[in-house]
């Protein structure tokens, strides 16, 4: 426990401080040399809590509260195997001491040994008075070796001892979702809620869940029970306006978002969303407004920029949805998204050659739909480039083998390339893969489709198969 009042703490540390400062020696207890070193150490003040604990070791060196503070900042410095010499000394005196298993289990952990360390963890069990504690560590090791099964028991375990150990029920939450049990964290939560029912959290939490499986009826209950709980939680409040968004009541949703604006500094999600709302109501003045705050309330945001960008291309505004989709693009060059957009848009305003580059970029940074590929193709082909029309596709059919949107333009640019036996190739895969679609490749090349080898080839095929 840290100082019974803020008068004794200050009184300490003001001694403590001013025997650093004067080199006197003054006489503090073990208790109270603790007291310091904690206060330091949530205070991030590594280095006096350093002192602290030297000081206090030649004060009382056989403290071994004191002893385990200087294993638990050596650990902390990663100086595991100078921790793990002074462990070794101090269990031979404290078989019974939990915090010598959880020093021991820490250094563990730190090691990726994480099997050994919840063998030890759960040792410390035997002798700890903080079995909420030492539960929520063995639940974390558990976490780190993905048995979300395991982990998910000892956050509850927690939570049985102390019902507000909200962070033990985030975690358990966490672990019901990445089992993709939904329906677990539903009956979980509102168990919970029948012994807590006042716990804003848990309403919050089981919104969430009911949210992720559509129930947006019950989930807006639920953020309605966890903004009576605590009429000024935002996330609550955010929470409902996205599903209000989901039911089409868009402007409870905006008033909703308008909420936390007032209980807290503006948020750019609240902004984008509220923008969104505007937009689904036919009010883009005001949907454009929003937008604007978005980006200006958090400049790297990309949903923000998209938005935007998004608003001028419905429009039809393509010039102005291009100076957005640049301005995002200065912003953060490796924005994948952004370079999809800055295509697209190129490629409605006829500019070929930066729509090539936005393509180029787009797949560079890891963009691989079937979409990209085939729309970066049909630029090349545009621009009369049809060596690079046939690499990229080639490219493409890596990711997507016989698709007959590939084969049928590999096809078309082979054909015109004069290279027969690689287009009929292509063009009797394509066909094989989807034969209707042949009406596409006529689209596409409509003077390759009228060569009389081409009709043959199509022909035969269609009385192969019927």
């Amino acid at each position: 426990m840290l100082f019974s009042s803020n008068e004794d703490q200050n009184f300490a540390l003001s001694r403590f401080e001013s025997m650093l400062k004067t080199n006197n020696v003054f006489f503090f207890d073990s208790a109270e040399f603790e007291d310091i070193i904690h206060h330091y150490l949530d205070s991030g003040k590594v280095g006096l809590a350093k002192k602290a604990i030297k000081i206090g070791l030649e004060q009382h060196p056989s403290s071994v509260s004191l002893k385990l503070m200087e294993i638990e900042l050596m650990v902390f410095e990663n100086k595991l195997d100078e921790a793990e010499k002074l462990l070794d000394a101090l269990y031979i005196l404290e078989t019974t001491n939990a915090e010598v298993y959880i020093q021991k289990a820490n250094i563990l952990s730190k090691r990726d040994q994480h099997y050994k360390a919840i063998e030890l963890l759960k040792m410390s069990l035997e002798y700890s008075t903080d079995l909420a504690d030492v539960n929520s560590l063995i639940g974390m090791e558990y976490l780190f070796i993905d048995d979300f099964k395991e982990a998910k028991k000892h956050f509850m375990k927690c939570i049985e001892i102390d019902i507000d150990d909200y962070s033990s029920l985030y975690n358990t939450i966490y672990c019901f979702e990445f089992l993709e049990d939904i329906d677990g964290a539903i009956n979980y939560l509102n168990e919970y809620i029948d012994k807590n029912p006042y716990s804003e959290v848990a309403w919050h939490q089981l919104g969430k869940q009911y949210f992720i499986k559509k129930m947006f009826v019950e989930a807006l209950a639920a953020f309605d029970f966890a903004i009576i709980a605590d009429d000024r939680f935002i996330g609550a409040y955010l929470e409902k306006g996205k599903v209000l968004e989901k039911l089409g009541e868009y402007k409870e949703a905006i008033h909703n978002y308008q909420i936390t604006l007032e209980l807290d500094d503006p948020t750019s999600f609240a902004y984008l969303r509220m923008g969104k709302c505007y937009e689904k109501l036919g009010k883009n003045d005001l949907a454009v407004k929003f937008y604007y705050k978005t980006v200006h309330e958090d400049p790297l945001l990309d949903k923000g920029w998209t938005a935007i960008t998004d608003f001028y291309v419905k429009q039809e505004n393509f010039q102005k949805a291009l100076y957005y989709i640049n301005k995002a693009i200065n912003i953060d060059t490796e924005n994948v998204s952004y370079w999809k957009r800055s295509a697209e848009i190129h490629r409605a305003l006829q500019l070929y050659e930066e729509a090539d580059i936005a393509y180029q970029k787009t797949v560079e940074l890891g963009n691989y739909e079937l979409s990209t590929w085939i729309a970066w193709a049909d630029i090349l082909k545009l621009l009369g480039e049809y060596e690079n029309t046939t690499h990229v596709l080639l490219q493409a059919l890596e990711f997507y083998p016989d698709h007959a949107r590939i084969e049928y333009r590999l096809a078309g640019v082979y054909f015109t390339l004069g290279e027969q036996n690689k287009g009929t190739f292509h063009l009797k895969n394509a066909l094989r893969n989807n034969f209707k679609k042949h009406l596409l490749f006529q689209e596409l090349f409509p003077n390759v489709f009228m060569r009389v080898s081409v009709k043959n080839i199509i022909s035969q095929f269609k009385k192969s198969s019927t």
